[in-house]
């Protein structure tokens, strides 16, 4: 059982800042057990029944955010010398130590799953698991019937020979590809392997969870973890 302060309980639960949360218990707004609570560091736990504002609490402890990450951005936590998708997201959110499942190229656009969950980030990273990444790709040249065999059937990228893979035709130089691996650059060396460039890249999903496409470009939103699990 994990136990924790009510102002991070409440900070968390309700999306709050942690001065936010401190404020609304001093005002007694919170209540534990159905009885008011203005202590901030009152001791509760996951089990605990909490209310702020008569609206019960659930205690949080993985986030998932969907992020439509833009060009011009590196996956990363942390970079000292370019922009990170984190520099995207509301600065509450820092307290999750939040992190991106996989990467996309700093050009590349699209789905960017956002998590604290480290086991979940490693079952949809591993080849393993088989959990599909389906990415829009739009090709410099036409692409023909037999290279997308060979990018369905795999094709040697130089360190490996890709595992099979889906390749949906959408005009003569656009594909949706879907790969269950994860290799640094893959699907450009991909297109390099039938003698092809790739000139744009988006991530649309994983799994079954699509990108939203609602979401602007920088745009994010909270997933719910009951979601993320049948869809995953």
């Amino acid at each position: 059982m994990i136990n924790l302060r009510l102002d991070k309980f409440i900070a968390d639960g309700a999306s709050l800042t942690r001065k936010e949360a401190r404020e609304k218990i001093k005002k007694g707004l919170v209540a534990v057990e159905k009885k008011t609570v203005r202590d901030i560091s009152f001791q509760v736990n996951e089990e605990s029944s909490i209310t702020l504002n008569n609206e019960k609490i659930k205690f949080v402890k993985y986030i998932y955010i969907m992020l439509n990450k833009p060009a011009g951005f590196v996956s990363a936590t942390e970079d000292k010398n370019k922009s990170t998708v984190m520099d995207l997201i509301d600065p509450k959110f820092k307290r999750y130590d939040l992190f991106p499942v996989g990467r996309l190229d700093i050009d590349t656009e699209g789905f960017l799953l956002l998590t604290n969950n480290g086991e979940l980030a490693h079952n949809i990273l591993s080849p393993n698991k088989k959990v599909g990444k389906t990415y829009f790709v739009r090709l410099e040249n036409d692409i023909s019937d037999e290279d997308i065999k060979k990018l369905e059937d795999g094709v040697d990228i130089g360190d490996i020979i890709t595992k099979k893979s889906i390749v949906e035709r959408i005009t003569k130089n656009e594909i949706n590809l879907t790969i269950t691996e994860g290799k640094f650059h893959q699907i450009k060396r991909m297109a390099h392997a039938v003698d092809n460039n790739v000139v744009y890249l988006k991530r649309l999903s994983y799994g079954g969870l699509f990108l939203d496409e609602t979401l602007e470009k920088g745009a994010y939103k909270l997933l719910d973890e009951e979601e993320i699990i049948q869809k995953l």
